[in-house]
C-alpha cells in the first residue's frame, strides 16, 4: 500500500517516479488550491478567529488573569455603552472626522486626478508625488503634525504669528479641546488624497474620448463636461470610494492616539482609542470589545445603505 508524501502543497504518490506525469486537467484542478489555501488559512486565523473572538468577549466579564474564570454577562456591556457619556463623546468627534475627512479627501483627490488627467507633461512624477503621503508610515507622520502643531512653539504657531501675522499670539492646538481634533483632521485629508486620485485618474482613462469631441462640437466647456460626461459615467467609482473611506475615518486611531493621546480630558477619544484604552489601560476587554463590535455593526448598515441608495438604477438592477 503506497503512502502519500506531502510536497508543499501537493500529496505525491509514494511509487511515483520521473516518468508518471499529472494530466494537465488534474493539474488545472490542483493548482487554484495552491493559491487559494495560504490566502485563506491567513484569513481564517488572522481575520475571522479573532473577529469571532471579540464578539464572544463582548458577552463576557472578559479576564486576562490566570486561574480567574470570566463571567458571562450578556449584555451589559452594551447596556452600558449607552449609558457612557465618553462613548457618545468618542460616536460624536468619530463621526465628525468621517464628515470633514471623507469629502475633503475625495474633492481634493477629484480635481487633482482631473488636473493631472489633462496634463501633458509631468504626469507621472506628480502622481507619484500626490501618491507618497499614502505608503508614509502613520507613525511618522503623526509625530511630524504632532511636532508642527505643538502649542506654543510649534512650526504653524511660528508662521502664523512671527511670519504671516495672521494672529496674534499662538493657538493651543494640542492643549484645548476646540482646536486639538484639527490636526487628526488636517492629517487624515493630507494622507488620503493620494490614493483616491489614483483610483479616480483610473476611472478617467475609461472614459470614451469621443464623447468629450462630440460635447466641444455641441459648443459645451469643461465645466460642463465635467457635470455631464465626467461625474455621471465616474459615479460607480466615487460610491467605491466613499464607501471604502468612510471605513476608513471610522478605523481612525494611530493619530488620535500618537497625537493626542485621547486627550485633553479624553475630549478627542475616538471609538477605537476609546476601546482601546478600556481594554488595554483599564483591562476591561469585554467592554473595548462590545465598543468595537458595536462599531462594526454600524459600518456594515453604512456601507450597504451607500451602496444601496446611491448606486445607479441599472446598476441595483
Amino acid at each position: 500500500m503506497s503512502v502519500p508524501v506531502f510536497v508543499g502543497t501537493l500529496i505525491i504518490p509514494e511509487n511515483w517516479s520521473p516518468g508518471m506525469r499529472v494530466s494537465l486537467k488534474q493539474q488545472r484542478k490542483i493548482i487554484p488550491y495552491a493559491f487559494i489555501i495560504p490566502g485563506l488559512l491567513f484569513f481564517i486565523i488572522f481575520q475571522l478567529y479573532p473577529l469571532i473572538k471579540g464578539l464572544q468577549m463582548s458577552f463576557y466579564n472578559w479576564s486576562i488573569m490566570p486561574g480567574k474564570e470570566s463571567t458571562f454577562i450578556a449584555f451589559d456591556n452594551y447596556a452600558r455603552m449607552l449609558q457612557d457619556p465618553i462613548v457618545k463623546l468618542a460616536f460624536k468627534n468619530t463621526f465628525m472626522y468621517a464628515i470633514v475627512t471623507v469629502p475633503g479627501q475625495m474633492f481634493l483627490a477629484m480635481a487633482a486626478a482631473v488636473l493631472l488627467h489633462n496634463l501633458s507633461y509631468g504626469k507621472g512624477f506628480f502622481r507619484v508625488l500626490y501618491y507618497i503621503p499614502v505608503v508614509t508610515s502613520w507613525v511618522i507622520v503623526s509625530l511630524l503634525i504632532r511636532y508642527l502643531f505643538n502649542s506654543p512653539q510649534g512650526l504653524i504657531n511660528y508662521y502664523l504669528v512671527e511670519v504671516f501675522h495672521i494672529i496674534a499670539k499662538p493657538i493651543p492646538w494640542l492643549i484645548q479641546a476646540k482646536y486639538a481634533m484639527v490636526p487628526i483632521w488636517v492629517l487624515g485629508i493630507w494622507k488620503g488624497i493620494g490614493w483616491s486620485m489614483v483610483i479616480y485618474m483610473a476611472a478617467l482613462n475609461g472614459i470614451p474620448q469621443h464623447l468629450y469631441e462630440a460635447s466641444a462640437i455641441d459648443g459645451a466647456n469643461g465645466w460642463h463636461n465635467f457635470w455631464k460626461i465626467t461625474l455621471p459615467l465616474m459615479r460607480p467609482t466615487v460610491v467605491f470610494t466613499l464607501v471604502l473611506l468612510l471605513i476608513g475615518a471610522f478605523n481612525v486611531f494611530i493619530s488620535v492616539f500618537l497625537i493626542t493621546g485621547g486627550g485633553p480630558a479624553q475630549q478627542t477619544e475616538v471609538l477605537l482609542s476609546y476601546a482601546y484604552h478600556q481594554a488595554f489601560d483599564f483591562l476591561k476587554f469585554g467592554y473595548g470589545s462590545a465598543i468595537s463590535m458595536t462599531m462594526a455593526a454600524f459600518l456594515v448598515l453604512a456601507s450597504y445603505l451607500q451602496m444601496r441608495f446611491l448606486r445607479n438604477p441599472d446598476e441595483t438592477n
